[in-house]
C-alpha cells in the first residue's frame, strides 16, 4: 500500500506593522463585540414595548430621540449611540477580515493532502453569518428606521412600520432567520472574546460556554418573539 506524504507550505513572516498584530485585532473584535451585545440587549428590551400597544411603542421611540433634553438638542444622544455602534461594527468587520486575510497569507499554498480540522459549526459558519448580518443591518435600517423599503412607506409611525413589515411573511422569515444567525454568532463570539481577553481557562470553559448559550438564547428569543407575534396576530 502506497504511503501518502504531505509537505506543508512555507509560511510567510508575519507583518510587524502597527495594526498587524493578531492579538490587537482579536482584542478589537472582542471589545467591539461586547459593545454590540450590550446594545443588542438594550435594543431587544426596547422592542418588547410592542406588547404594550402602539402608544407605548411610539412613546419609547420618541423618548430615544429626546434623551438628554433640554441639556442637549434633540437626537444628540441618539446620534452618539449611532456613531459608537457604527464604529464598533466597522471595527469588528475590519478585524475579522484582516485576521482572515492574515491567516491566508500565513499559508499561501495548501497541503498536498488536506486534513480536516475539527471545528464547531459556529466557527465554520461565523464568516458567512457575519456577511448575512451585515446585509440584515442595512435592510433593517432602511426598513424600520427610515421606512424606505417598508410596506407602509415613509412618514409613518415606528409601530405602523413594524406591523406592516412583520405582516409580510417573507420579510418576517428573513428577520427570524437573521436573528437565529445572530444568536449563534453571539454564542461563538462570547466564548472567543473571553479567551482573547484571558477570562477563561479549562476550569471555566464549561461555565463560560453555558453563559454564552444563555445570553445568545435570550437575545435570539427576545428578537424573534415580536415579529412572530405580529405574524400570528398576537400584536396588531
Amino acid at each position: 500500500m502506497a504511503t501518502v506524504t504531505t509537505q506543508p507550505a512555507q509560511r510567510r513572516a508575519p507583518k510587524t506593522g502597527r495594526f498587524s498584530s493578531s492579538v490587537v485585532k482579536k482584542t478589537v473584535m472582542a471589545v467591539s463585540g461586547i459593545i454590540m451585545i450590550l446594545y443588542l440587549i438594550a435594543h431587544m428590551i426596547g422592542n418588547l414595548h410592542a406588547f404594550q400597544g402602539a402608544d407605548e411603542f411610539n412613546g419609547y421611540s420618541h423618548w430615544l430621540r429626546t434623551i438628554g433634553e433640554p441639556a442637549v438638542p434633540e437626537q444628540t444622544t441618539l446620534w452618539i449611540i449611532r456613531v459608537v455602534m457604527l464604529t464598533a461594527v466597522v471595527s469588528h468587520f475590519w478585524a475579522a477580515i484582516s485576521l482572515w486575510r492574515q491567516a491566508r497569507r500565513a499559508r499561501p499554498v495548501p497541503y498536498v493532502t488536506k486534513k480536516r480540522v475539527q471545528q464547531s459549526f459556529a466557527s465554520r459558519t461565523v464568516r458567512w453569518g457575519g456577511i448575512i448580518l451585515a446585509l440584515f443591518i442595512v435592510w433593517h435600517i432602511l426598513d424600520l428606521t427610515f421606512g424606505v423599503v417598508n410596506p407602509a412607506g415613509t412618514g409613518t409611525t415606528p409601530y405602523d412600520r413594524m406591523i406592516a413589515s412583520f405582516s409580510n411573511i417573507p420579510i418576517t422569515l428573513f428577520y427570524v432567520v437573521s436573528m437565529l444567525i445572530l444568536a449563534w454568532h453571539i454564542r461563538h463570539g462570547i466564548f472567543a472574546a473571553t479567551q482573547t481577553l484571558g477570562q477563561t481557562n479549562k476550569k471555566r470553559e464549561r461555565a463560560v460556554n453555558g453563559i454564552a448559550y444563555l445570553i445568545s438564547g435570550l437575545i435570539g428569543i427576545g428578537f424573534v418573539i415580536v415579529p412572530l407575534s405580529v405574524a400570528f396576530g398576537l400584536i396588531d
